[in-house]
């Protein structure tokens, strides 16, 4: 159909990519012109086809959704791109804004949110449900923390001790005392066991296990 609207789907889980066809294939206006796994796929497939509406995952192997999202804005500044995803956190929905996702909606959400916010994207509107709207509402002040602070915090998420954490990332002991202080006082944490609890909640960090 030439009035269609031209989507592309991008998701490790072939069970969840084959739901999301399925979805598609029931709207007549909608055409699925390319599936991928992973971020880098998703970039190849966006440059082949060009899409009308991209449907992103976040949590990838090879290359994360919020990369792959940057990299196709970052060339394509038209594009518009819906994150779908099952992370929750402020902190994951604000990276995910940030590199340009234009919707961002969660994979428990009923097929007609799925429809509405495809719809209103390919409008340029943008799609933040209620429920997202509120976690960023309610979300205490945003935490900036440095790209090495969240390299620490994600190996004492491991259970590494300082010294551990040091030789990991190739730094001093006194170095990551540094910094394991200084994330203390940005995220409010008494210990290192309330450091990880927050940084989880909140999408700063993730365990290894994806979505």
């Amino acid at each position: 159909m030439s009035n269609s609207i031209r989507l592309l789907t991008v998701d490790d889980h072939p069970i969840y990519r084959g739901g999301l066809s399925a979805l598609i294939a029931a709207y007549p206006d909608f055409e699925l012109v390319a599936q991928a796994a992973n971020g880098r796929e998703a970039i190849d497939a966006f440059r082949a086809h060009r899409p009308d509406v991209t449907l992103m995952d976040l949590s990838m192997p090879v290359m994360g959704g919020v990369d792959a999202i940057a990299a196709i804005v970052g060339a394509f500044p038209d594009a518009r791109i819906i994150a779908l995803t099952t992370w929750d956190g402020d902190a994951d929905i604000h990276r995910a804004l940030a590199a340009g996702a234009r919707g961002y909606l969660l994979k428990d959400m009923v097929a007609e949110d799925v429809v509405h916010a495809i719809r209103r994207v390919h409008a340029g509107m943008r799609a933040i449900p209620s429920v997202i709207a509120e976690t960023l509402a309610d979300a205490t002040p945003r935490v900036d923390l440095t790209e090495r602070e969240v390299d620490v915090l994600t190996q004492m998420a491991k259970g590494l001790s300082n010294k551990e954490i040091g030789a990991a990332l190739g730094c001093t002991e006194a170095t990551v005392k540094v910094h394991v202080l200084h994330i203390f006082q940005k995220l409010g944490a008494p210990d290192r066991t309330g450091a990880v609890t927050i940084a989880l909640k909140r999408g700063i960090i993730h365990l290894p296990a994806h979505d």
